[in-house]
C-alpha cells in the first residue's frame, strides 16, 4: 500500500512541471500580430521627365523612411514534431520624410505593402537540452507576393521645383523569422515575440511607379521611377492559439500510469532525472528491503536498474548512456544494502537501461516511474 502511495505521489510531482512545459503544436492554429516596421533607405532612379532640373535627363535619389507599423494574420498546421506550415496575410505601412539629391529641401509621403506569404517554421524543443521552461524558440522562412503602393509623396526643392511620386507595383517577396512563444497558462494560447526581415527585389519594369514634376518656368514633366531592393525590419508582438492541444488519447485502461503488479517481496527505488544518487526516501526503502531479507528465507537478492527513454546526451549515444546510468543506479542501491548489513556476495546487479519501462511512453519522454531500481528478494 505504501508502495502505491509513493508511486502516485511521484506521478503527481512529475505532472506539476509538465504543466509549465512549452506547447508543441499538433494540428491547426491561428496567429495574429503587429508591431514596428522599419524600412531601409531606398534608391530610386527616374527616367524621362520628373525629378531633375533638366526635362529629358533621368535622376537618382534616395528616399528615407521614418516611422511605420505592420500587422499580419496567419492560419497554420503543426505536425507535432516541431515543424509548422502556415499561410499569412500581411500589411505594412511606412512614412517617408526625406529625399536626397537634386537639392530637395522637404519631402513628405508614405507607402504601404500588402499581400500573402507561405511560411515554414520550426519550433525548438528546449527539453532536449535539459531545459524545462514554458517558452519555445522558433525560426522560419517564407516566400510570397507583395504589392507596393506609394501614396502621393511630394518633394519640394530649394529652387522652387516640385516632384510627386505615386503608383502601385507587385512582385516576389521573401522573409526570415526568428522568435519565441510563451505559454500563458491557458491551453493552446501563447504570446509570441518576433523579428522579421522582409525582402523584395527592385522594380525594374518600365512604368513601375510614376513621377510628375512642376518646374518654376511653367514646364511639367512625367517620368517612370524604379526602386532597388527593399528591406523591411519588423519587431512584432502577437497571440497564437492552437486548437488541438489535448494530449494523445490514453490506452483503453483508465489508469494508464498505474505500475504493473510487482513480484512478491519486491521493492522499488526511484531516482531524479539523470541522477544515480539515493534520496532520503530511497534510503528508507532500501533499509526496508535489507531488513526484510533477514526475516524471510532469502537465497539471493536481485538489484535491477532502469531509466526512462530520455537522455542527458541525446543522439546515437543516448541509449548507451542510459545503459550506463541504469547500472550506476543499481550500484548505488547495492552499496546501500551492504551498509544496511546485506552480504555483498548475496547481491546480483544488472543494468537494463531504457529497455524495460514500467510505464509505456512515447520517444524521448521523462517518466519518473521508469527511472527506478527494482530490488527482488529470491
Amino acid at each position: 500500500m505504501r508502495l502505491r502511495t509513493a508511486l502516485l505521489a511521484t506521478t503527481l510531482m512529475a505532472a506539476a512541471p509538465a504543466a509549465a512545459s512549452a506547447t508543441t503544436i499538433t494540428g491547426p492554429y491561428v496567429d495574429l500580430g503587429g508591431g514596428y516596421n522599419l524600412v531601409q533607405n531606398q534608391h530610386a532612379h527616374t527616367s524621362g521627365f520628373g525629378g531633375g532640373d533638366s526635362y529629358t535627363n533621368g535622376s537618382s535619389a534616395q528616399y528615407r523612411h521614418n516611422t511605420g507599423f505592420t500587422g499580419f494574420g496567419a492560419f497554420g498546421w503543426g505536425f507535432g514534431n516541431g515543424l509548422r506550415a502556415e499561410v499569412e496575410g500581411v500589411y505594412n505601412y511606412s512614412n517617408i520624410d526625406h529625399r536626397s539629391g537634386a537639392a530637395a529641401s522637404h519631402t513628405r509621403g508614405s507607402d504601404q505593402s500588402y499581400g500573402g506569404l507561405i511560411n515554414l517554421l520550426y519550433d525548438i524543443d528546449l527539453k532536449q537540452f535539459g531545459i524545462d521552461a514554458p517558452v519555445t524558440p522558433f525560426v522560419g522562412i517564407g516566400a510570397g507576393y507583395l504589392w507596393q503602393h506609394y501614396n502621393p509623396t511630394q518633394s519640394n526643392f530649394r529652387n522652387g521645383n516640385t516632384s510627386r511620386l505615386g503608383g502601385t507595383n507587385g512582385g516576389f517577396a521573401y522573409q526570415g523569422i526568428v522568435g519565441a512563444a510563451y505559454d500563458v497558462g491557458v491551453p493552446g494560447l501563447q504570446i509570441t515575440t518576433e523579428y522579421r526581415m522582409i525582402g523584395q527585389p527592385g522594380s525594374f519594369t518600365d512604368g513601375a511607379f510614376t513621377s510628375t514634376a512642376n518646374y518654376t518656368n511653367g514646364q511639367r514633366g512625367r517620368g517612370n521611377t524604379n526602386f532597388d531592393h527593399r528591406f523591411n525590419h519588423q519587431f512584432i508582438l502577437g497571440l497564437r492559439y492552437a486548437f488541438d492541444t489535448a494530449p494523445p488519447p490514453p490506452p483503453p485502461a483508465p489508469v494508464v500510469a498505474a505500475p504493473a503488479p510487482l513480484p512478491a517481496r519486491s521493492y522499488l527505488v526511484f531516482f531524479d532525472w539523470d541522477k544515480s544518487v539515493l534520496t532520503a526516501r530511497a534510503r528508507q526503502i532500501v533499509a526496508e528491503a535489507a531488513q526484510a531479507s533477514t526475516h524471510v528465507q532469502t537465497t539471493r537478492i536481485e538489484v535491477n536498474g532502469y531509466t526512462d527513454n530520455s537522455a542527458a546526451h541525446p543522439g546515437p549515444r543516448g541509449e548507451k548512456y542510459n545503459l550506463g546510468l541504469s547500472l550506476r543506479r543499481a550500484d548505488s542501491v547495492k552499496a546501500e544494502l551492504i551498509r544496511d548489513g546485506v552480504p555483498a556476495t548475496a547481491i546480483d546487479v544488472h543494468g537494463y537501461g531504457e529497455s524495460k519501462p514500467l510505464v509505456p511512453t512515447g520517444p524521448n519522454t521523462r517518466e519518473p516511474q521508469n527511472r527506478r531500481v527494482e530490488i527482488i528478494l529470491h
